[in-house]
């Protein structure tokens, strides 16, 4: 225990742990980050912490060794030079292009690998790692991991039956760095009463009721009203190019979806018309208008693009998304008007996207902190004090441009508010139907996560 401990302080000087407000991967604020990405800068450190991984280690009936991507490479590499056991590399998505393969390496079905991870809050991004390998065919028996936040993880992925050992948790963790005078006391129990509290239940759904609570903007509770009072999570994607089938797509489902969402410049013949027979369809069968516009510039050029043009979207749309790759400033002076709630979009659905963590965890930073932000689009868990939309759901898993999600992974792993479908119900035979199926699907999932 003394050798661990010299370890921890040696790197706790490298900077691994930050103090402050952070939005982890798993979409969760934490007064507390751990990175040991600046081990990696030292090699007499990465070798120490190999030794002490293989020491921890049951056995070392394993043939292959992989770290799940990014942080936990430099530490898997090294422990595969210290042990003589080949290593592959799990990318987080293929390449594009070449071979396109997820895992380099020499591999062959059947070996034994052992997995190696960085920090473990959830353990999602753990699993996904170990279900990419699986597929290859590898058996994954054992994990190592250097740090347990003890927020539930750890027992997240025992239940589905594997072997993980810690080399640290964050209990003793806090426990060294109070011994040592490192931390303040108050600090100390500051980050011990957030550890009590924010275990694996907190990463777990809360009722629509209870996100009302926590959700200040008129519109996201008007959507979550309606979404209670019609039993319906569901949001349609009507990318239809002519008026009158859209009109026509909303006489049939109106009575089943919470959202309409549009394209409006992909219109043929659009006009003001359209619009208000569309919105006196909105307020009889009671469901918001989305304009999916995605307004991805500056600031000023957000703004014309909101308020002018042929479509003056200001006028009519309840809800409106946006891209924050512009940075904060491109959603802060767009002067929308109190009838109208903005989304932004930190995560799409599309394959080989090009955001990673570091962005989403940006983008949802810069969402908290609008207050004319209802909520954003991801494939993740997120604050609750934005509500989660969720794209590219379907019932079957077709190979396409999007990586489609059934509704009931969207709600009980994702963690989502609101599904988005679109071609499964606007190209069904009958789009009535297909549209109750899925507004069932979505909010028995709803009831299942609770």
């Amino acid at each position: 225990m003394k050798e661990k401990e010299q370890f921890f302080l040696k790197i706790y000087n490298l900077g691994i742990i930050k103090f402050g407000n952070f939005t982890l991967k798993s979409g969760m604020n934490s007064p507390i980050y751990i990175d040991f990405r600046p081990i990696a800068s030292r090699p007499d450190l990465l070798i120490k912490l190999s030794d002490l991984l293989l020491h921890e280690v049951s056995s070392t009936n394993f043939e292959l060794i992989c770290g799940v991507p990014y942080a936990a490479l430099p530490i898997a590499t090294t422990l595969s030079l210290r042990s003589n056991i080949p290593l592959i590399i799990k990318r987080k998505e293929n390449k594009g292009y070449g071979t396109k393969r997820v895992i380099e390496g020499i591999y062959k079905k059947g070996q034994n690998c052992l997995i190696i991870e960085d920090v473990i809050t959830s353990g999602d991004s753990l699993l996904k790692t170990v279900i990419d390998l699986e597929k290859e065919g590898l058996i994954i028996k054992d994990i190592m991991s250097i740090l347990d936040r003890e927020q539930g993880g750890t027992e997240n992925i025992k239940k589905r039956g594997y072997n993980i050992r810690t080399l640290f948790r964050i209990g003793e963790v806090l426990k060294m760095l109070e011994k040592k005078h490192f931390l303040k006391k108050k600090k100390i129990h500051m980050i011990q009463f957030f550890f009590s509290k924010k275990n694996i239940k907190n990463l777990q759904r809360i009722s629509y009721e209870e996100k009302k609570e926590k959700i200040s903007h008129p519109i996201g509770k008007k959507l979550i009203d309606i979404t209670l009072k019609k039993k319906t999570n569901l949001i349609v994607s009507a990318d239809l190019v002519h008026s009158k089938n859209i009109l026509k797509l909303v006489d049939l489902i109106g009575d089943r979806i919470c959202g309409l969402k549009l394209h409006v410049d992909i219109i043929n013949d659009f006009s003001f018309s359209f619009i208000n027979s569309l919105k006196n369809i909105s307020i009889e069968k009671k469901f918001l208008l989305l304009e999916d516009r995605k307004l991805c510039d500056i600031g000023p050029t957000n703004y014309l693009q909101l308020h002018y043009g042929i479509y003056k979207i200001s006028s009519w749309a309840d809800i409106i998304t946006a891209h924050v790759l512009a940075g904060s400033g491109s959603i802060q002076n767009l002067n929308i008007p109190s009838s109208m709630g903005l989304i932004t979009i930190s995560e799409m659905s599309s394959c080989g996207r090009l955001s990673d963590d570091n962005y989403i965890r940006r983008a949802l930073n810069i969402s908290l902190k609008n207050p004319k932000v209802i909520g954003t689009v991801a494939q993740r868990k997120v604050d609750d004090r934005l509500l989660l939309f969720t794209p590219g759901v379907h019932f079957s898993h077709e190979k396409n441009l999007s990586s489609y999600i059934h509704p009931t992974q969207a709600f009980e792993k994702n963690g989502s508010d609101f599904i988005i479908v679109g071609r499964a119900i606007y190209q069904s035979n009958n789009p009535k139907i297909a549209a109750e199926e899925y507004s069932n699907a979505g909010w028995k999932a709803y009831e299942n996560g609770l």
